[in-house]
């Protein structure tokens, strides 16, 4: 038994050996291991001590550097504050010395004052004495006096005054007249158009009076159809060879006259025939108004526009007014408005469009309500036109004012095409009425005797009573009679107003 226990006892003991030999080992070990972190960590905090002096140096010298540069500073502050203190007390002296001053002139002055205030105490005083004085010897009170000077001045001056006004408005009107002279000479002489006056007739020539049986028909259906279809009239009468259309859209008789003619060309004249041909002149006469348009402002370099404002534009090739042709007018116009701009530093474009579509509205006015201006307006603010030229176009007969510089050179523009030598064509009742306006427009004036329009028109001669108007009187009346002229009637070109005045001393010899 104690030969088995033997070596277990053994190898129990060599354990508890070993156990006890690991332990102090790992104790050495450890022992060892906390000397060097104790070693290591003495060595850090020396390092760190070493570090934190050096850090101290530093901020201390650079502590010192900061204040030595704040005392610097400060010193220059201090010497700049001390200049600034000098001045400050310089001027206050010298405010004290000008206040000084002032406080002196201002007793001056309020002195002089007084004695001012006294002065003319005692002139007042004084001219009322001596008005009173004379109011007394002569017998006119002040204002009888006053009123009574002037009229004397007046009657002694009249005729220095009257000669004066003449002189600088004869010596104003030259110089006027002679640059728009020059100015528009220059416009119309660039300007090599055709001014000869156009007529749209309405008159359709027949080949022979047999025509008319065939253009009226069986029971009259056939001008029943044509009428129908173009919505104009026919009048057919005695008169040889010879047909009237009759309506108020030119455009329309132009069609008519078209169909008609070719009708008559073609000689089978019935509904089927007439309805084919009124479709063919429709169409060839459109093709003619969006050509005439194009044309137009192919020429006047305005460019292209919305295709139905050409349409509207062509349409007034079929349109007169006072037998001149208005396409051919408006084209002219925007020449001529193009050069005027062009002289006298305006907008040319602008200038040259308000022209060129002032009367678009004749394209329609007899079909919409209101004047061809207004109506203008209307159609160029739908077809988004620029305001500017809207107001060019708007006051060339002056239903509005003159807005811009453009509006004025329409106007003016409109005056020269329309007063052309053979430019127009008026009716003798347009000319007899134009003459009795005049005459009634002269005639409403007090002082006048008699009246007289001339030279078509464009001359008025005036007889006064030399009683009742004197030289400065007679200028005044030429003026007013002018600008009531200006002001109520419509015409071309200009009007010369003559005022006479005569004065004859008749005596016998016995």
């Amino acid at each position: 038994m104690s030969v088995i226990f033997e070596p277990q006892v053994a190898a129990l003991l060599a354990l508890l050996v070993g156990g006890i030999a690991g332990y102090f080992t790992r104790k050495i070990l450890a022992s060892r291991r906390i000397v060097k972190a104790e070693e290591r960590a003495q060595a850090l905090v020396n390092e760190s001590k070493s570090k934190a002096q050096d850090i101290l140096l530093e901020a201390k010298n650079t502590a010192l550097e900061i204040l030595e540069d704040a005392k610097k500073e400060e010193k220059e502050r201090y010497t700049q504050v001390a200049k600034i203190e000098s001045l400050l007390t310089r001027k206050e002296e010298d405010l004290d010395t000008k206040r000084k001053d002032l406080e002196s002139q201002q007793g001056e002055l309020k002195v002089k004052s007084e004695k001012l205030s006294v002065s003319q105490a005692e002139l007042a005083e004084v001219i009322q004495k001596e008005l009173g004085q004379l109011e007394r010897i002569t017998g006119l009170r002040r204002e009888d006096a006053k009123s009574e000077l002037m009229k004397k001045i007046e009657e002694e001056y009249r005729d220095d005054l009257y000669q004066k006004m003449k002189k600088l408005d004869l010596e104003n009107k030259d110089e006027i007249d002679k640059k728009a002279r020059e100015i528009l000479t220059m416009s119309i002489q660039r300007y090599a158009g055709s001014h000869i006056a156009d007529a749209t007739t309405t008159v359709v020539s027949l080949p022979s009076d047999e025509l008319k049986g065939k253009i009226i028909g069986k029971e009259g259906r056939n001008i029943k159809t044509i009428e129908r279809l173009t919505g104009v009239d026919f009048i057919i009468d005695d008169t040889p060879n010879t047909l009237v259309i009759s309506g108020f859209d030119p455009v329309r008789r132009q069609i008519a006259r078209l169909a008609l003619e070719k009708l008559i060309a073609d000689g089978r004249i019935h509904p089927t025939r007439i309805e084919e041909m009124v479709e063919k002149a429709k169409d060839e006469i459109n093709i003619k108004i969006k050509e005439a348009g194009e044309a137009a402002l192919f020429e006047t370099g305005v460019g292209m526009v919305d295709p139905k404002l050409v349409y509207l534009l062509g349409r007034l090739a079929f349109r007169t007014s006072f037998g001149q042709n208005v396409l051919v007018h408006s084209t002219e116009m925007a020449h001529v408005s193009a050069m005027l701009a062009a002289e006298i530093g305006a907008d040319v474009m602008v200038a040259k469009k308000g022209a060129l579509f002032h009367d678009i509205g004749k394209a329609v006015d007899h079909e919409v309500q209101g004047t061809h201006v207004e109506i203008g307006r209307k159609i160029l603010a739908k077809f988004g036109i620029d305001e500017k030229i809207i107001r060019a176009m708007e006051s060339h007969h002056e239903e509005y004012p003159y807005s811009t510089l453009e509006s004025r050179i329409v106007q003016a523009a409109d005056a020269i095409s329309g007063a052309r030598p053979g430019a127009r064509r008026d009716t003798v009742e347009i000319y007899l009425k134009r003459l009795e306006d005049l005459e009634r427009i002269a005639n409403s004036f007090e002082g006048v005797e008699k009246s007289y329009a001339i030279q078509a028109g464009r001359e008025m001669r005036i007889f006064v009573t030399p009683s009742k108007i004197d030289d400065l009187a007679a200028l005044q009346l030429a003026r007013d009679v002018a600008k009531k002229i200006e002001s109520e009637m419509k015409y071309p070109g200009e009007i010369k107003v003559n005022v006479i005045r005569e004065t004859r001393a008749i005596e016998y010899a016995r």
